[in-house]
């Protein structure tokens, strides 16, 4: 978000293959609590989207988005995406099975998710001074002046 903002380059790894499992982060939240509350003691329970975007389709969705929110040319940030060579060992694909969460207890997610990604654009647009603080380090002084260092 922060590089397309800025109109940075966009690094994809390989060919933009890989496939993660997606989840808007007041989701994941959700579950966390509700396995805490809920959930079994001693058991395990892995939270997952059901969603698996391929890391290309991700960011052209997000390019998509975030075109339309910064009021840019429809594919003006798909310019940025850059391939870079993988990294060796990296994995193509990482696989969650929530199905225990949704079938103990109930969860699924609450979003769909395009939405939480739109939401979580939005989120950064409104905080571009806490994001710009984080980018160029002014959060260590924060963190030193609060705690010692």
């Amino acid at each position: 978000i922060n590089n397309i903002i800025n109109n940075k380059p966009l690094p994809i790894d390989g060919k933009g293959e890989n496939i993660r499992d997606w989840l808007f982060v007041e989701d994941h939240a959700r579950a966390i609590d509700l396995i805490y509350h809920k959930g079994k003691i001693g058991e395990t329970y892995n939270i997952g989207g059901h969603n698996e975007w391929t890391n290309i389709d991700l960011i052209k969705e997000l390019c998509r988005q975030m075109d339309a929110k910064l009021n840019r040319p429809a594919g003006s940030s798909e310019q940025l995406i850059t391939y870079v060579k993988d990294r060796a060992g990296h994995d193509l694909r990482y696989a969650i099975d929530a199905t225990k969460l949704k079938d103990e207890l109930g969860w699924l997610p609450s979003l769909q998710f395009e939405e939480g990604l739109g939401k979580t654009i939005d989120w950064y647009i409104a905080n571009r001074d806490w994001l710009n603080d984080i980018v160029d380090g002014h959060y260590k002084d924060y963190y030193e002046e609060q705690y010692g260092g």
